[in-house]
């Protein structure tokens, strides 16, 4: 099925002097001009492209790759603001449009905002600043541990709201993230739940149980090399924590905790100490 706004893999019908004309199917033929038509391009062929419409509406095919496309997320900066909204560069020769409806607030123009593309009632390719309008609207089926991409939308009291795989809202909680966060900044994050109201809570390493086994052995390495001491308690900050075994707090916890369960370190005010040192 074509779609606007998406790549769509269509078949070279004919050459003509300004480019080639695509096999639309029902939309019917669609132009490639010359300039973004690869060289060697043969009639029969079939390429991916991106159809958007031109300057003058007319749909047009493209083998340059947008930075958004139709359902997607993105940071992108306005290049022009006019008496019909502001216009945002996505990497083509035609602007993609914010309707004054569809900013949250003001836009201006040489900043960046974060944006959702989507085709509007009269079949234009449009961004929007209102994330709430266009996300979440589906029901998230995640399950713990999943890896998902995420891109991140703005700092709250609790932590980081994030966009996860284009679709749906989730949450870092301030006390799983050790690296600073900018709006944004594209991720790879994992699934701790999805809640009974659809939320989904994220954080950015994973813990599995190979991995716990990994951190429990870098634990005692750590200890070894330090003549059997390491003065990094489950009472430590985060950050220190993060800074020497790039973990979160909870999963340096829980490595201690196996150790100590298995009797081979104790827990000191001052730190930990192996078993027998």
């Amino acid at each position: 099925m074509i779609a606007l706004g998406t790549l769509n893999t269509l078949t070279v019908k004919k050459q003509v002097k300004f480019g080639f004309y695509l096999d639309g199917l029902s939309w019917g033929e669609i132009l490639l001009p010359n300039n973004v038509a690869p060289a060697g391009l043969e009639i029969g062929q079939e390429l991916p492209v991106f159809l958007y419409l031109d300057s003058e509406d007319q749909l047009i095919a493209t083998t340059e790759k947008p930075a958004i496309m139709v359902g997607q997320v993105a940071m992108l900066p306005v290049v022009a603001v006019t008496k019909v909204g502001a216009f945002l560069n996505w990497g083509l020769k035609k602007d993609l449009l914010v309707p004054f409806s569809e900013q949250q607030i003001p836009l201006k123009e040489g900043q960046k905002y974060l944006v959702y593309c989507y085709v509007d009632l009269s079949t234009r390719i449009v961004a929007s600043t209102k994330l709430d309008r266009h996300l979440h609207k589906t029901e998230p089926h995640y399950n713990p541990g999943d890896k998902v991409d995420i891109i991140v939308s703005e700092q709250t009291d609790i932590g980081y709201k994030a966009v996860v795989n284009q679709q749906h809202w989730g949450v870092l909680y301030k006390n799983e993230v050790f690296k600073p966060l900018r709006r944004g900044d594209k991720h790879t994050a994992y699934i701790v739940k999805v809640r009974e109201d659809g939320k989904i809570d994220l954080r950015l390493t994973a813990t599995t149980y190979k991995q716990a086994l990994e951190l429990t052995e870098q634990v005692l390495n750590k200890l070894k090399q330090n003549g059997g001491k390491l003065a990094l308690t489950d009472k430590s900050s985060p950050e220190l924590i993060y800074e020497t075994f790039g973990v979160s707090k909870k999963a340096y916890k829980q490595a201690i905790g196996t150790l100590y369960k298995n009797k081979k370190i104790v827990i000191l005010d001052a730190g930990i100490m192996l078993v027998g040192s």
